[in-house]
Formats: structure tokens, C-alpha cells, sequence
């Protein structure tokens, strides 16, 4: 069997109608099992509770809470090691965002080939 059967993907990202796309999608054709979070103080408790296999982060997530989030995942031993797959339309290279784009699993830009989505996160990740 492969490396990616039975993996769980949180998807933070503050367009609820994205992430019932996503979720629908990657539960049907990967069998993965999918949460949801629209708000960073959500996915932060998810990734606490839940330790899932990767993180896809939209970097649209308002102001702050984005750069508070991502400081938290880095810093907190329970999510510390969770791979995080920046998802989103703005230029991961772009300095005024804060943060240095290398320390990130990948990237998956959107818009995105929701039928191609999976196979994207599996070779980003290497499983």
C-alpha cells in the first residue's frame, strides 16, 4: 500500500465554500480524512487536538492572526513537527508577508486543480 493511505490534511482557510470543495474532493478520491478550519484560532486548536499530517494554510487569513498562527505552529512542541503547504493566490516570495517561504512543505497556488490536489500535496510532501 502506499505511504499517503489513511492521512489527515487540516485546511485553514477563511472561504467556507473552498473548504467544502476540498473536503469533498480529497475525502472521495484519496479517501483522506479532511478537517476544516475558517479561522487561525480554530486551526491552531484543530492542529493542538487533532495532529494532523500536513497543514494547507491560506495566507489570506486576516492581519496578524496569520503571522500569530504561524509563530504558534513553529513554537508549540504538540504542533511543532506538522508540515505546513502554504495554499493561497498571493506570491509565497513576497517579503511584506513576513516570513521566509523555505521553512514551508510547499506551495499550492490558487487558483488550483481541485482533481489534481491531492497528487500536488502528496508530491510536495514525498509520500
Amino acid at each position: 500500500m502506499s505511504s499517503y493511505i489513511n492521512r489527515c490534511i487540516l485546511v485553514i482557510d477563511d472561504e467556507p465554500d473552498l473548504c467544502s470543495i476540498v473536503k469533498f474532493t480529497l475525502e472521495r478520491l484519496k479517501s483522506w480524512k479532511i478537517l476544516t478550519a475558517e479561522s487561525a484560532q480554530a486551526g491552531l486548536m484543530q492542529a493542538e487536538t487533532q495532529q494532523p499530517d500536513v497543514i494547507l494554510l491560506d495566507l489570506s487569513l486576516y492581519g496578524e492572526d496569520r503571522l500569530t498562527m504561524l509563530q504558534s505552529l513553529k513554537t508549540n512542541p504538540t504542533t511543532q513537527s506538522i508540515p505546513v503547504i502554504l495554499f493561497t493566490a498571493t506570491d509565497p516570495s513576497d517579503d511584506s508577508l513576513g516570513f521566509d517561504p523555505s521553512e514551508f512543505a510547499g506551495v499550492i497556488l490558487k487558483p488550483f486543480n481541485v482533481l489534481q490536489l491531492g497528487e500536488q500535496i502528496i508530491e510536495q510532501l514525498g509520500w
